[in-house]
């Protein structure tokens, strides 16, 4: 029987904040953190890989607050710090002392960040296209970042505008489904998202940099960097500056991939996952 969205959903309070989240499989803990586009979830962004790696893991997928079902992110909130805390504070509530993490694009630095703030919660990590690193090479921020954060503004959300950043996550646009489309539209359309949408640049918040803290040169935990070659979200280049300075990383190139390895190559990306956080049961 294939896993849904509808038999996976659950929620839980973390931290006075309700979480939306998927759960499949049984095992070592596993956690999925999705990015920071338009439209975004846990299982927009993951639905490809739930069910392979639930064969070997338990599988939960979170939508941050902000996206999905979860609540709103409050206005002000530092990331990706803010985020990080909830993550936490998600493992607490479902009474989970450590879980291996999957953290692409925004998930990526949240990701990274809790491994700082609260490395006992963290196994090993992998950073698929991560946020909060800097490009040794090229042009930032990418023109899909900057539709990132002003998807809201301007002629506001239309599917037309959508089509066109989701067609820069991926090498070969033809991969790109109208059910796939309509479906982060209709979740970025939700009137809790317009009204305070996660991502919007907000003068308020604070934006803490992650490449430059030196905590980074500190982590013990084993690191996979995931990234596509023809990545045109966070270029390939943002890799070095991580992979420098994290002890226990190492980098796994993906060619004719862009920012969403878990979709393009899912077959090859859960391969690799899988092996990557079954070593440490071995």
């Amino acid at each position: 029987m294939s896993i849904t969205e509808e038999s996976t959903s659950r929620f839980v309070t973390a931290g006075g904040v309700k979480i939306h989240y998927n759960e499949a499989g049984s095992g070592p803990a596993l956690v999925l953190i999705h990015g920071g586009g338009p439209g975004a979830s846990g299982w927009s962004n993951y639905n490809r890989n739930i069910e392979e790696l639930s064969k070997h893991f338990r599988v939960l997928v979170p939508d941050l607050p902000g996206f999905g079902k979860s609540d709103i992110k409050p206005k002000g909130s530092p990331m990706p710090g803010w985020y990080a805390t909830k993550m936490g504070e998600f493992l607490d509530a479902l009474g989970i002392d450590k879980a291996h993490f999957v953290g692409n694009s925004l998930g990526g630095m949240v990701t990274l960040r809790l491994a700082m703030d609260r490395p006992e919660k963290v196994n090993r990590m992998v950073l698929m296209g991560p946020g909060g690193s800097i490009p040794m090479f090229s042009q930032f921020p990418t023109e899909a970042i900057k539709t990132l954060l002003f998807f809201y503004d301007g002629p506001g959300p239309t599917l037309e505008r959508l089509k066109g950043f989701v067609k820069d996550f991926v090498y070969d646009p033809s991969q790109i489904t109208d059910e796939l489309l309509e479906g982060r539209m209709k979740t970025a359309l939700q009137p809790h998202i317009v009204e305070t949408p996660p991502m919007r640049p907000d003068p308020k918040a604070l934006m803490e940099p992650v490449w430059s803290d030196p905590r980074l040169a500190f982590l013990p935990h084993e690191t996979m960097i995931i990234w596509g070659r023809e990545d045109k979200v966070m270029p390939i280049d943002m890799s070095f500056a991580l992979l420098k300075q994290i002890p226990r990383a190492r980098l796994f190139v993906l060619p004719q991939c862009g920012h969403w390895a878990q979709w393009e190559h899912a077959d090859e990306f859960n391969r690799v996952t899988r092996d990557f956080f079954g070593a440490a049961n071995a």
